[in-house]
């Protein structure tokens, strides 16, 4: 199978190609090595290659993607006997004990693992640029991230390496890349896919497993493949009653959607992140939706606070974990990440408490929006994509250490201006995408604009909990509207790097 054939199709389109015998999973997947091969030294997309050991393999018959190239994210997403980094220094010897069950449903859906993407340090940052792996790139600029914290899989996506890649969202890190990288990203309801068998609740129920894609239909199959509960899950939540790939293919009849394009940390928005929201909203009139400014009214500043607290906790927890069982040193860990853990360390428990606590006012005054309107949308990201390395500025890393040196002199930080600072610094370029995750509710990311200057720019939708459906029915009148998926003419002129 030619590389410029392998472009044209997504991942449905292989397996149907797969089917009828007019490919085999062989080329297909032979295909994706050799698209790998050209552009992954341009985008350190991919961490672990698996090359070798998927074309060995006997090809899946059975699924809904049987023999279709998947690649997965190296945070959580463990393959059994396999090492998963979570793009750590402090987890470069860690192997997995098991599979979990993102890896098992995937597999039992016939899907080929070729290997792992790369990601920030415990997925903790909007763009991908850990000390392990080295900066992940911007297919459509090299110069830029292509976001976090699944900015590898956003980048080899994007690039045609895989038709979609694993990924996962505890704070916008499914829907930042696909922003950012021209994709289709949907984090799926608190409870839609299980977390297990390891986990629970991954990051107490904020962080979601789905992949991002290049067509609204393979994340609706790939839905279908991925969700319902496994034993021993905390909770259940009903199923569609359909399959989701059968259901987005209906209309969601006419909506009444509130749009808003301020942050609700009042930092600053880009104008082009502005004019992909009125852009979508006057497309979306067309189609005969309702849209009207409005916004749930909750404190910002607090979702903030509450957003950081679970950080500190999580960070700290992990860092324990790498140190017990693995034996990881302080200087296997980022300076981020240390103040981060050193910030959990210190965080009184029943601080901690009460800002968890706190995520149920913010579901409510969702809960109140959405007594009025069916959706809400607004822009995915606060800005553009940043040039690589340019967060790491001498200023934030010199206020990291004075940080550090403070509370190893046991000073209390955690209700000073400074950790308010940290929250601004982390959470400024990408501030609307945490309330989802700390309500558990779905939301999606969709490819509805591009720039003067070639780069993709999503906007975001969210819905009740439990509203896939209607999100996915929307995103497939949107693609049909504003079709977005032309990747293998833009690919043309997109990777001066890799020299195409």
């Amino acid at each position: 199978m030619k590389q410029s054939e392998y472009l044209r199709y997504d991942a449905t389109a292989l397996a149907h190609l797969i089917r009828r015998g007019e490919v085999t999973s062989r080329e297909v997947c032979e295909a994706a090595v050799e698209r790998a091969t050209v552009v992954n030294g341009a985008l350190n997309a991919i961490c672990f290659p698996q090359f070798s050991e998927a074309l060995a393999q006997d090809f899946p018959k059975q699924g809904a993607f049987a023999g279709v190239p998947l690649l997965l994210k190296d945070l959580a997403q463990e393959q059994g006997n396999r090492p998963c980094t979570y793009g750590s220094r402090g987890f470069r010897n860690y192997i997995a004990p098991q599979d979990s069950e993102f890896v098992r449903r995937a597999r039992e859906g016939g899907l080929v693992f070729m290997g792992r993407t790369a990601t920030p340090e415990f997925g903790l940052k909007a763009v991908t640029e850990s000390e392990l792996w080295g900066p992940s790139r911007n297919p459509w600029n090299t110069n830029l991230t292509p976001g976090g914290s699944s900015g590898g899989s956003g980048a080899a996506a994007a690039a045609g390496v895989v038709p979609m890649a694993g990924a996962n969202d505890g704070g916008g890190s499914i829907r930042i890349p696909a922003a950012y990288n021209g994709l289709f990203g949907l984090k799926p309801s608190r409870g839609r896919i299980s977390n297990g068998p390891l986990v629970g609740e991954a990051w107490t129920g904020a962080s979601a497993d789905h992949v991002v894609t290049r067509t609204v239909r393979d994340s609706a199959t790939m839905l279908d493949v991925l969700s319902g509960p496994a034993s021993g899950d905390p909770f259940v939540i009903p199923g569609p009653g359909e399959a989701y790939a059968d259901l987005m293919q209906k209309s969601p009849g006419s909506l009444k959607i509130g749009v808003f394009t301020a942050s609700p940390y009042d930092t600053a928005v880009a104008p082009e992140c502005v004019a992909a929201v009125e852009e979508t909203a006057r497309i979306l009139e067309n189609l005969g939706h309702k849209v009207e400014y409005a916004r749930p009214e909750f404190d910002g500043m607090a979702l903030a606070r509450c957003y950081l607290g679970l950080y500190f906790g999580e960070v700290s927890a992990l860092i324990a974990k790498a140190r017990s069982q693995l034996g990881a040193a302080d200087s296997d860990f980022e300076l981020d990440t240390r103040l981060m853990g050193m910030l959990g360390d210190t965080m009184p428990l029943s601080d901690y408490v009460l800002r968890r606590q706190q995520w149920n006012e913010f579901a409510r005054a969702l809960g109140a929006f959405f007594a009025g309107y069916d959706l809400y949308l607004c822009p995915t990201t606060g800005q553009l994509p940043a040039r690589i390395g340019e967060l790491d500025t001498p200023a934030h890393l010199k206020m990291a250490a004075k940080l550090m040196l403070a509370l190893k002199a046991g000073k209390v930080l955690h209700r000073s201006g400074q950790v308010d600072q940290i929250a601004m610094d982390s959470l400024a370029r990408t501030p609307f995408t945490q309330l989802a995750n700390l309500t558990g509710t779905p939301a999606m990311s969709v490819p509805m604009h591009w720039t003067a200057d070639g780069l993709p720019v999503g906007v975001q939708l969210g819905a009740p909990h439990g509203g896939e459906g209607v999100l996915l029915q929307l995103a497939a009148q949107l693609e049909e509207a504003a079709p977005w998926f032309g990747y293998y003419e833009r690919l043309e002129n997109a990777f001066p790097a890799a020299g195409l």
